[in-house]
């Protein structure tokens, strides 16, 4: 799975999805507005962009949902939720869409109930309750065969104490899954974090909730069986202008300054910061045996706005920049590394695809989030990220745990090689 935003459209359009690696595409984003009326958030061709997207799948007998909502996209939710009146207004406006787009389901990305999110989000105490009763007001007005699902933090909805709700058993009822959104766990900073920690291998974070495996625990406790969690995986990172040689650990100052991101901040979780991270220079497993190939001089990275001291960059874009460098597993040598730049690597080839440091920058290795990071003393920058190394732990581990599967945000990050969607293909053993 994995999701298209209509913005990415230019440099990514739809016919370039191969969904022989994907069995759910959701197109991001459709926004509800102060009369609970869906406007499109990010491109004025987004109806066009769907249609297309929509035809592409069911060609391939693949399916599209609509995401309705998003970081900039939920300022009206609570209002739209909080009565019969509003809630059937909703629904039938989604109805609407649904049907105009021979759509297969709808995905609700309410950037959260009983919680601010971004900036000048209505907000009652109610939501959480009230949330369930659209859910179910939804679930009635769809035809029968829509799915239904819902992104969420890795912890579940606020109740009306503020605090996650301890049963959302009634959750799993109406809904078909819940994607847990295990990206934004740190921005950027010149105290940089992990942005998606597979999980606390060092039981030191202060924001212990805000991992892969933690969100496992947390929702599969308050009764969400874990055949109906999806886990959310980044195909992007944060840059952060630093010297800082290691990810934050709790033996280091608390001082902390953030550098918040942009227009295309779209996961932007409010105030959340992780502590306690050290590097240690290794791969994982028998996958990785040599990691870091140093060029001399310094690249310098940049954000998808063109600036280098904040902000997100795509996986693909790290690669395009050259401080991500791709060989063979098998074979490290400086020239399969050139070779591997400048033409794609056949599929069948021995040796899987990974990724060294270039450009001055080293691959270092978090092993408290099972993450990389990027680190260029000359450039003064720290990328954290995910690649196809920590990408298929946590397929893995969605695996292992009987979880619904995995989706990548966004599919216009990943490489023309898919190589992202590939780790993730061969951590849920189907590749």
């Amino acid at each position: 799975m994995a999701y298209y935003p209509d913005w990415a459209a230019d440099a990514f359009p739809p016919e370039k999805i191969d969904f022989g690696r994907f069995d759910w595409v959701d197109f991001a984003f459709a926004v509800p507005g102060a009369d609970f009326n869906l406007t499109w958030d990010g491109s004025d061709d987004a109806p066009d962009l769907l249609r297309r997207l929509v035809s592409r799948a069911h060609a391939k007998n693949k399916k599209v949902k609509l995401s309705v909502g998003g970081w900039t996209g939920s300022r009206y939710f609570s209002a739209a939720a909080a009565s019969p009146q509003t809630r059937a207004a909703l629904a039938g406006n989604i109805l609407a869409l649904y049907t105009q787009f021979g759509l297969d389901g709808i995905d609700l990305d309410w950037e959260y109930p009983a919680q601010d999110g971004a900036g000048g989000n209505l907000v009652s105490p109610n939501d959480g309750a009230n949330f369930l009763a659209f859910l179910r007001v939804l679930r009635a007005t769809l035809p029968q065969g829509a799915v239904i699902t819902a992104a969420t933090q890795t912890v579940p909805f606020a109740g009306a104490d503020g605090e996650p709700m301890q049963d959302v058993s009634a959750f799993a009822e109406v809904l078909d899954w819940v994607l847990l959104m295990n990206y934004d766990t740190w921005g950027s900073s010149d105290t940089p974090g992990p942005n998606a920690p597979l999980g606390d291998a060092c039981s030191n974070s202060t924001q212990g909730s805000a991992s892969a495996l933690a969100a496992l625990r947390t929702w599969t406790a308050a009764g969400f069986p874990a055949s109906q969690l999806v886990l959310g995986v980044p195909s992007y990172g944060y840059i952060s202008r630093t010297s800082a040689a290691l990810l934050r650990t709790r033996g280091q100052s608390m001082r902390r300054t953030t550098l918040r991101p942009w227009r295309f901040h779209k996961r932007r979780h409010n105030g959340v910061r992780k502590t306690r991270r050290h590097r240690v220079l290794e791969w994982v497993g028998a996958l990785v045996d040599k990691t870091n190939i140093l060029s001399t001089g310094s690249t310098l990275v940049h954000n998808e706005d063109g600036g280098t001291d904040n902000g997100q960059v795509q996986f693909r874009d790290l690669v395009a920049q050259g401080v991500l460098q791709p060989y063979l597993s098998n074979n490290t040598s400086p020239s399969t590394l050139s070779a591997l730049r400048s033409k794609k690597t056949d599929e069948n080839a021995e040796g899987r695809r990974l990724f060294a440091g270039g450009g001055g920058f080293e691959r270092l290795w978090d092993a408290c989030s099972s993450t990389p990071f990027l680190r260029s003393a000359g450039a003064r920058q720290v990328i954290t990220y995910d690649d196809p190394v920590s990408l298929e732990m946590k397929a893995q581990l969605a695996r292992a745990a009987g979880m619904r599967g995995v989706n990548l945000f966004d599919i216009s990050g990943d490489t023309d090689n898919w190589d992202l969607a590939d780790a993730l293909l061969r951590g849920l053993g189907v590749k």
